[in-house]
């Protein structure tokens, strides 16, 4: 039965978790990667995050950690290709905008590209990033402030 309820929640949360990945990644394909070593660990520990008070949070916080600790691999120094992008291009008229802030925030360091990810693009309060990156409220203000102003310096943003 458990592995049904697992099977049934990540199911549903694949859409999100995908995102979520691509946006900390800028990588289709590392993004996967996270993905899937995310929902192996949740498997680890379904029964531990089905009694968590919120299981989208629980999920999160295993998907972002598990990027930030896959940037430290010596491995993800190496590149084959300057660029693998597997989203295609879409007639969109705000296509441009998107793609000129997605390449900005890749130049952002991870650190503060989560924060960023986490923050604006997954809408979370200051508290709960601070719990999914285990550090405190300052440092996530801290370390908004210092994203928010290299996105703003890579998109030539004056204030």
């Amino acid at each position: 039965m458990a592995d049904h309820e697992y099977t049934e929640y990540v199911t549903a949360a694949l859409p999100w978790l995908r995102r979520t990945a691509y946006l900390l990644s800028g990588d289709v394909h590392t993004a996967d990667d996270v993905v899937q070593v995310a929902i192996t660990r949740l498997y680890l520990n379904w029964r531990k995050a089905k009694a968590a008070d919120d299981i989208d949070a629980y999920v999160r916080t295993i998907l972002v950690r598990t990027y930030l600790n896959e940037r430290r691999r010596p491995w993800r120094r190496v590149r084959l290709f300057d660029r693998v992008d597997g989203f295609p291009a879409v007639a969109n008229p705000d296509f441009e905008t998107r793609e000129e802030v997605r390449v900005a925030l890749m130049r952002v360091p991870p650190g503060q590209r989560a924060v960023l990810v986490l923050r604006f693009l997954c809408d979370l309060p200051v508290a709960e990033v601070a719990q999914v990156l285990r550090c405190s409220e300052g440092t996530v203000k801290s370390q908004t402030s210092a994203g928010l102003a290299a996105l703003r310096t890579r998109l030539g943003v004056t204030r």
